[in-house]
């Protein structure tokens, strides 16, 4: 099969370029002989959806609840303090035609500083509760890492691709882990 290929490569043109696609494209023709010929020999794919992992497993569900559960205080205080500014800001609005000039801005300052200071807590909430949030999944990636080399030594897995863009679902491990892990 090859040397028909090179035969039918070294046909006519000799410039540099056209050399060059032509190495090209028999290494290329070379690897892919080579993934098929590996495929045919029997090498086992799998593949696992990390995002699925961290959505549907219950070790997931369960460090979502704790985190959710640390911070609700912080989240129902950042609710009740965004509900007082707006209260505050129609009181503003409604009593402003009836204010002096200078009532008018001093309550306009402390309106701006409390959006302000409210717009600070939202960032360090978010801040806080992604890092806590990556931290608890970090632990869980490292616990999926484990499952999914386990499932791979004793199925005999050659590779297991994580987050590829498109695959066949008859290949999609993520299901076994997803067990392995909430056992």
């Amino acid at each position: 099969m090859f040397s028909t290929f090179l035969k039918a490569m070294s046909v006519q043109s000799t410039s540099g370029r056209n050399l060059f696609a032509k190495l090209a494209f028999c290494v290329l023709a070379l690897g892919v002989a080579g993934i098929g010929s590996a495929y045919a020999q029997g090498s086992k794919v799998g593949f696992v959806n990390t995002e699925k992992i961290l959505r549907d497993s219950s070790p997931a569900r369960a460090a979502q609840a704790k985190i959710e559960a640390e911070f609700k205080k912080r989240d129902d205080d950042l609710q009740r303090l965004g509900n007082n500014l707006r209260a505050a800001a129609q009181k503003f609005e409604k009593d402003a035609p009836i204010l002096s000039e200078s009532e008018r801005g001093k309550r306009q300052r402390d309106l701006a500083n409390q959006d302000a200071d409210l717009q600070r807590k939202r960032r360090e909430f978010q801040e806080d509760f992604n890092r806590r949030r990556n931290e608890e999944f970090a632990t869980i990636v490292e616990k999926a890492n484990l499952a999914i080399k386990r499932i791979a030594e004793q199925e005999n897995y050659d590779v297991i691709i994580q987050d590829a863009v498109t695959v066949n679902p008859r290949i999609d491990i993520t299901d076994k882990v997803i067990q392995s892990l909430g056992n």
